[in-house]
């Protein structure tokens, strides 16, 4: 057990909650944002995507199933299962824990899942991605991502260092600069529906 007293130690937790204030305000700045976003926007993401950085042929596509306003990627992975990728979507897990995914395709029925997430039922094939669709709510000129704040995605992530990692969102939610910790992973690319911009993350 750490020394309350020990410099060292109250450096690392003055600097942990330091860091849990600039995220909450960067979500309250990016949720307000967003708010005013239209979903359908999505269609217009898919076309960069397809266009500028298409998987490869063969990959299996992780992508997520559209929260609230969140921007709607489902055109893309209705593209992306049309040119032959198996598509998967995330099983949320207990707190603390990565991500599963699990197969899905066009018409499949979807599970409800904690959190009001939904996700493919307990039948449906698990699958390991190497190329990702993420979600988030703030992301920077670094390729930093903000998240919800369970850190799932940054733990699976981590587990998937030779995936490809493109954040997805609208445009208004780049921020001048994301917090980050040195558990938070970056991403290679964001795409919006303006277009997709790539990043120098290199694990």
């Amino acid at each position: 057990m750490q020394d309350a007293r020990n410099p060292r130690y109250l450096r690392r937790v003055s600097c942990s909650l330091l860091l849990g204030e600039l995220k909450a305000e960067a979500r309250r700045v990016a949720l307000a944002r967003r708010a005013a976003m239209d979903p359908s926007l999505g269609a217009l993401l898919s076309d960069h995507v397809l266009r500028e950085a298409p998987p490869p042929a063969g990959a299996v596509v992780a992508g997520f199933w559209p929260m609230g306003p969140e921007i709607d990627i489902r055109p893309l992975l209705h593209a992306l299962h049309a040119r032959g990728h198996a598509v998967a979507l995330p099983v949320t897990p207990r707190r603390g824990e990565k991500l599963t995914f699990r197969r899905w395709t066009p018409g499949d029925a979807m599970a409800r899942g904690p959190m009001g997430t939904s996700q493919p039922p307990p039948e449906a094939q698990a699958l390991r991605p190497d190329w990702l669709l993420v979600p988030l709510l703030a992301f920077d000129g670094a390729g930093h991502r903000l998240g919800y704040g369970g850190g799932y995605y940054d733990r699976t992530l981590a587990a998937l260092p030779g995936a490809t990692r493109i954040g997805c969102a609208y445009a208004c939610q780049r921020l001048d600069e994301v917090p980050a910790g040195p558990e938070d992973v970056a991403l290679h690319a964001v795409a919006t529906e303006r277009g997709l911009t790539w990043f120098g993350a290199t694990a």
